[in-house]
């Protein structure tokens, strides 16, 4: 009984130093992993009302471990589109889905981004905090996954800070519109200028928009067709509310991810001169093996069922979401594009659309990180 008692004691004494250490290792040195730099189509002064840059930024999951991690991995894509000539007077730069997602592991332990799965690295999470843990989880009674929701809501006044800091940063020293992705957030809102969230509310996978004087606009975005692998911790978001941004000379309508295939989204944003749409597609190769249809939601009536399996996965992209249906917003212009990079086991792919005059533009594909720019 006692060897017992004294291993039982041990491991705990263990498990303790384990929590409470390994906070402030040294993390790697950034890298930005940018191996494609593209200007789409010449620059016309006179024709054009500004410019659109997609970043598509390869992610490593030390970039994640901090504040300065994070803000110095992105301004290696902002400063190599400033020296490639792409910023302007009025320059919109969109970033992928999920970018800010992963902020969760932000001031954890060096080895939270070095694990070999995502769940090994959420177990790490909890283990670490696990009283905070407990207070989110009884928090998280309305969602099915409360691991992943009581995680989201422990973190999400660290992740909704870390954001807006490096976003506002970015756009103000750039002088650049920054559509920021998007994050995964619990009742966020807008108070007085700062990204607020409630943890009481639930969570939404949410997108903002950052203005060239380095403020975050009042308006935000709610992914309002969550897909199946989201909707057990994500709540969805009427269609309706889908917000407009007058920024300069233009107006723009944010989708997030799925919601660019549903013809109600575009609906909401009718009268808009530009669609942008954030996306983050899972799985290495997702795009090229067949459609499966429909992920989340019932597919719209305009959809050919026959597609599903006989397309790939990139060609119901071009048909059904954003390539497909921009005209359905009364803009003829727009951007999408996908977050890539090596994140535990998860896997990414994708490439961005750009859409200019209702043409699909041609591009060349970036191996990982990807700078492009198009004047419209």
């Amino acid at each position: 009984m006692k060897i017992v008692l004294s291993l039982i004691l041990l491991v705990i004494t263990a498990w303790i130093i384990w929590a409470n250490t390994g906070f402030n290792s040294k993390l790697p040195d950034i890298t930005s992993e940018i191996s494609l730099i593209e200007d789409i189509l010449p620059f016309h002064p006179d024709s054009t009302r500004g410019n659109i840059v997609g970043i598509q930024p390869y992610m490593l999951e030390s970039d994640y471990l901090n504040k300065d991690q994070f803000s110095s991995k992105l301004e290696t894509y902002f400063q190599a589109a400033k020296e490639s000539g792409f910023f302007r007077e009025n320059t919109l730069v969109i970033l992928p889905e999920y970018l800010g997602t992963w902020l969760v592991i932000a001031n954890e332990k060096k080895s939270v981004g070095t694990s070999n799965s995502l769940t090994l690295a959420m177990v790490q999470l909890v283990l670490s905090h696990p009283l905070q843990f407990f207070d989110h989880y009884l928090m998280s009674k309305q969602e099915k996954d409360r691991i992943a929701a009581a995680l989201f809501r422990m973190k999400a006044e660290s992740m909704a800070s870390i954001y807006q800091d490096s976003f506002s940063y970015l756009a103000k020293k750039y002088k650049v519109y920054i559509i920021g992705g998007s994050i995964n957030l619990p009742g966020p809102q807008i108070i007085k200028g700062e990204i607020q969230v409630d943890k009481e509310e639930p969570i939404f996978n949410t997108s903002f928009v950052f203005g060239s004087d380095g403020h975050v606009l009042q308006q935000h975005i709610r992914k309002a067709y969550p897909i199946e692998s989201e909707k057990p911790f994500i709540e969805n978001s009427p269609t309706n509310k889908i917000p407009q941004f007058q920024l300069a000379e233009f107006k723009i309508g944010v989708l997030v991810c799925a919601d660019s295939w549903y013809p109600e989204s575009y609906e909401a944003i009718q009268g808009v001169d530009l669609v942008l749409v954030p996306s983050y597609c899972a799985t290495d190769g997702a795009m090229e093996i067949p459609w499966a249809g429909y992920n989340g939601a019932p597919a719209p009536r305009d959809v050919d069922i026959h597609d599903i399996g006989n397309i790939s996965e990139r060609e119901a992209w071009e048909k059904y979401a954003l390539p497909g249906r921009i005209a359905q917003s009364g803009a003829s212009s727009g951007v999408n594009v996908f977050l890539r990079g090596r994140l535990w086991d998860l896997g990414t792919d994708g490439q961005p659309f750009f859409i200019r005059n209702g043409e699909l533009l041609k591009i060349n594909a970036a191996q990982k990180g990807g700078i492009w720019n198009m004047d419209f």
